[in-house]
């Protein structure tokens, strides 16, 4: 027992004390372990970076680097437009288009916002629909849909085309450009496209003397036709007042007649208006006849 115990005091006790112990149980912990091993480096770095960056030169020559970098790779010529085209569209919209769209070439694809070239094209009346993108060989192709006129509607301010949906297409200069396309008169008569479509197909029989639609108080259609004859539709189902009127035309020829109007609003009163010349003419035979009986 001596004899241990004075080897014991020569070469030390060989627990580890209390503190050290904690401290080898501390250092057995995950989150400490991570914490010493990535956190102090990742501190260290950060600091000397913002001592780095602190300057003000620094960080000028950096970002000098960093957009001449940029530069040299987005104006590679493989990633640059040099033309752009259009098709689909008549030369009028093109010229519209190239005159709209804000780019000037040659330009880097990586330049390029192709959702606001979309966009700005959409917004030209005679454009439909459009696809945008940019095709190899440095060609921006901008592919249009471009409406159709269908109607040409006269309005307090001049001339504009429709297209099947009422949609606006472009200005029109004179009714004589375009004289295969139907005329409709009258303030939101845009709006009534479909119901205008339905009366002109109902009136296909008197399609020679057709010369136009007026929408009439933001309510109802007249159907005006040549020598200024007017048949005055109702608001209610007027396609079927006006095959109504037809067939009266076709067994009665009514519209062959002195009648300046005929009124169908009244669905059980039709209502005939004679022409002033048929008038005068009355006038004039009965007062021969009151000479005669004189």
């Amino acid at each position: 027992m001596s004899e241990m115990n004075m080897r014991s005091d020569i070469l030390g006790d060989p627990a580890p004390s209390r503190w050290s112990y904690r401290l080898l149980r501390l250092m057995l912990t995950p989150y400490l372990r991570i914490c010493l091993f990535y956190g102090v480096p990742l501190g260290l770095l950060a600091v000397a970076l913002w001592l780095n960056f602190s300057n003000e030169d620094r960080r000028d020559a950096l970002r000098e680097m960093y957009d001449t970098i940029y530069l040299s790779i987005i104006e590679r010529p493989e990633f640059m437009v040099n033309v752009m085209s259009v098709s689909g569209a008549s030369d009028t919209l093109t010229d519209d288009i190239r005159e709209v769209l804000p780019i000037d070439l040659p330009v880097s694809s990586f330049a390029l916002d192709l959702d606001q070239v979309h966009e700005m094209v959409m917004g030209l009346g005679p454009v439909k629909d459009v696809v945008v993108r940019v095709q190899s060989g440095g060609v921006l192709e901008i592919n249009v849909m471009e409406r159709t006129p269908a109607f040409l509607w006269r309005r307090a301010n001049g001339l504009e085309l429709l297209d099947e949906t009422g949609a606006f297409v472009r200005q029109a200069v004179t009714r004589l450009d375009y004289p295969h396309l139907p005329l409709i008169a009258g303030e939101e008569a845009d709006t009534q496209i479909d119901t205008a479509q339905s009366i002109l197909v109902a009136a296909a029989p008197l399609h020679d003397r057709l010369r136009g639609l007026v929408f009439i108080g933001g309510r109802r259609f007249d159907v005006v036709l040549d020598g200024g004859q007017i048949i005055r539709l109702p608001e209610q189902d007027p396609v079927s007042a006006l095959e109504r009127a037809i067939m009266l035309d076709h067994s009665e020829q009514l519209l062959a007649r002195a009648v300046s109007v005929i009124d169908l609003r009244l669905e059980n009163r039709p209502t005939l208006q004679v022409s002033e010349s048929a008038l005068d003419i009355l006038k004039d035979n009965k007062n021969m006849q009151l000479r005669q009986t004189e």
